[in-house]
């Protein structure tokens, strides 16, 4: 599971040092640092003379959030709440409260096309893990009532959170690592770093400029080439960049793919005629729970969802290979000619 993220952190990453910091590298060197946290290879680049300092306090603080977050730790805050499902109330950590609080926002805005209570169903499939398989009918018909954002219970005096019926498993993967960028994003500005480009597997956050002082350039993927291949490319400043798309993680049944993105509501993977899609948002955990809304609800429903977010723009790549974006997209995004997409803009 990590030389997968591995391989294509490695990639991704290579194709943001061929894009944004051709020519500007050698004048104005930036300090990085590597880790593995949140399931996914973390990559941060910063530029100042407080930028060893402020990479050192980014990669404690993503360490602290996996702590409390992860699904892999018996400790965690996320395993003690799915522990006590049907039992009693946990009080957990300011970070998960709060990135709980902001996923039921979200369960609430989308009417449940993002479900912080997903977890059993993604335990079921196992994607990307040594246990995935594709689950019967009858299994995906028991476990389904479980996902159920409106049964849990969360109490901002105590800080703690509940779920109410036994068997319920919450997962905030969905969320977390949006968070973990916004909160890097941070200490960057209490250490007054000026250009820093934050990659949380992909999940990327473009702080400041350039070095040269232009805007960065966050390559779009094409869904249908390899990890790297761009298809576009969205010009930003202090902004959150994430794509959710089928490529991402997934198996093959019979030459049928099974990818990672559930339909709360059918316990399957989203089906809705989307490749990918892209959140540009201020705040990267907007980003990171908006991308996953935007790919279940597919084009028509989806776009028209995010148009009435202030302050979020989103683009879209069906498997036509047409482009369809929110009206503001059209500002920052360029399409790459020759890829045999096409991009309607202003749809």
């Amino acid at each position: 599971m990590k030389k997968f993220f591995f391989c294509i952190s490695s990639i991704v990453f290579l194709l943001l040092l061929l894009l944004f910091w051709k020519g500007s590298f050698r004048k104005n060197p930036y300090s990085s640092r590597e880790s593995y946290a949140l399931g996914t290879l973390i990559r941060i680049q910063a530029q100042g003379e407080n930028a060893p300092q402020a990479l050192d306090a980014a990669l404690q603080r993503i360490a602290e959030i996996e702590d409390h977050m992860s699904l892999h730790s018996s400790s965690s805050d996320i395993a003690c709440v799915n522990q006590k499902a049907g039992i009693e109330p946990v009080v957990v950590h300011n970070d998960t409260f709060f990135v709980m609080e902001q996923a039921l926002k979200y369960a609430q805005k989308s009417s449940g096309y993002f479900d912080p209570t997903i977890g059993p169903i993604v335990d079921l499939w196992g994607i990307g893990t040594n246990k995935e398989k594709l689950p019967t009918e009858k299994e995906i018909a028991q476990r389904l009532p479980l996902v159920n954002y409106a049964r849990s219970v969360i109490n901002k005096e105590t800080k703690s959170i509940m779920l109410l019926q036994k068997g319920q498993m919450l997962d905030l993967g969905g969320i977390a690592k949006g968070y973990a960028a916004d909160e890097v994003a941070q200490i960057f500005r209490g250490k007054g770093i000026k250009s820093a480009l934050i990659d949380l597997g992909g999940n990327i956050y473009a702080y400041g400029t350039k070095a040269d002082g232009t805007l960065w350039n966050i390559g779009i993927q094409d869904p249908l080439e390899p990890r790297g291949t761009p298809l576009g490319i969205v010009k930003v400043s202090n902004c959150s960049v994430v794509t959710s798309g089928n490529y991402e993680r997934f198996f093959e049944v019979e030459g049928k793919r099974y990818h990672h993105i559930f339909d709360p509501h059918s316990g399957y993977p989203a089906v809705s005629g989307l490749l990918s899609a892209t959140i540009v948002s201020q705040r990267s955990i907007d980003g990171d729970a908006l991308s996953t809304t935007l790919y279940i609800l597919g084009k028509e429903e989806g776009l028209a969802f995010i148009e009435h977010i202030p302050g979020v723009e989103a683009l879209v790549v069906t498997e036509e290979k047409k482009i369809y974006a929110t009206s503001g997209m059209s500002k920052m995004f360029r399409l790459i000619k020759g890829k045999g997409y096409i991009y309607e803009e202003g749809e």
